[in-house]
């Protein structure tokens, strides 16, 4: 019997209507296109303005996305993972509301948060589901509203982050395709520089903490950005040595869509052309858990069966990896 391995069989996507431009960000901010774009790439992001909808309601769409392009009965979903760091309420869990949400009534699921890193975490887990045989259609939604904890008074992080989701589907491949290698990292002291102070066990919701404005992101933009710069090639070098892949065996890198420089410091550290090297951050922005899956959504049709991509990403905590993928269809 062949090896199995957990192949990606079709993907979702959604992004809100409203989209904030960085000439809008001008009227709300001190800052202007020209500085924006020269340091992040980003020249807008989408944003969910519609009272009442959370995270939830991304991931939905997003799913639902993928089950019409699919055309697959959500009833043979397994399990539902939602990879965020902007649950829709604490306690019960996004992804169980979103797996009834969508009519995958024999589905169990539950929500996985590890910042910007959280889908490429998601796929992990959920390749190791499929790989041991005990489930065969897993569901990796990775979805984050992210304007829902963004300050935008504050130039630092208001003008970077975005809202928006994106799917995966995971099943049993014994061609040899699908996940081959993973390296994954994770150091709690980098927890500092990137976080919301309150509204956790710490430090908990209160009057004095929401004058504050500790209920939104704060983060050390210069030591964040070292760190990622560093550690994303770093680790999608790694991937590329223990697979022995030359950057001519490398089809495409999926990187996180945090910074347009990062993105790129890693595509030099790999040797890649940048034809090889996806991005949609002037798009978006940082959608957080979603970037990586709004990458594969946007770039679908260009994928051809076998071809090898490298997904890296970095996240607050800190936590960073990089994936070793061999696409398993084409569009």
């Amino acid at each position: 019997m062949s090896k199995i391995s957990a192949a990606i069989t079709a993907v979702g996507a959604y992004v809100p209507d409203f989209v904030l431009t960085n000439k809008l960000l001008e009227t709300m901010v001190d800052t202007n296109d020209e500085w924006i774009t020269t340091r992040t790439g980003i020249k807008e992001r989408r944003i969910l303005k519609e009272e009442g909808q959370g995270t939830s309601f991304l991931a939905i769409e997003a799913a639902k996305d993928l089950l019409k392009k699919k055309n697959l009965d959500p009833k043979e979903i397994d399990l539902v993972i939602v990879a965020t760091a902007t649950p829709d309420i604490l306690v019960a869990s996004t992804a169980v509301y979103t797996a009834t949400q969508i009519g995958a009534t024999n589905a169990f699921g539950y929500d996985l948060q590890a910042a910007c890193s959280s889908f490429l975490y998601a796929m992990s887990t959920g390749a190791a589901y499929i790989e041991s045989g005990r489930y065969k259609k897993v569901l990796i939604i990775g979805a984050d509203k992210m304007s829902s904890i963004i300050d935008y008074t504050d130039r630092a992080t208001c003008i970077i982050f975005g809202d928006g989701a994106g799917a995966v589907l995971l099943e049993p491949n014994e061609e040899g395709l699908g996940l081959q290698d993973e390296y994954l990292r994770s150091d709690g002291q980098g927890r500092e520089f990137l976080k919301i102070e309150a509204g956790g066990s710490i430090l908990p919701p209160s009057k004095e903490t929401v004058e504050k404005g500790q209920h939104f992101v704060h983060q050390d933009g210069k030591t964040v950005f070292k760190f990622a710069v560093s550690n994303m090639a770093d680790v999608a070098e790694k991937i590329m040595t223990r697979n022995n892949l030359s950057h001519e065996d490398v089809d495409w890198l999926v990187p996180h869509q945090a910074n347009l420089r990062i993105i790129d410091a890693t595509a030099n550290r790999m040797k890649l052309d940048d034809s090889k090297v996806l991005k949609n951050i002037q798009r978006y922005g940082n959608t957080t858990s979603a970037t990586l899956p709004l990458l594969l959504s946007d770039f679908e049709k260009q994928f051809k069966k076998g071809d090898n991509l490298v997904f890296a990403a970095f996240g607050g905590g800190f936590t960073w990896g990089s994936i070793y993928l061999k696409w398993a269809y084409n569009s």
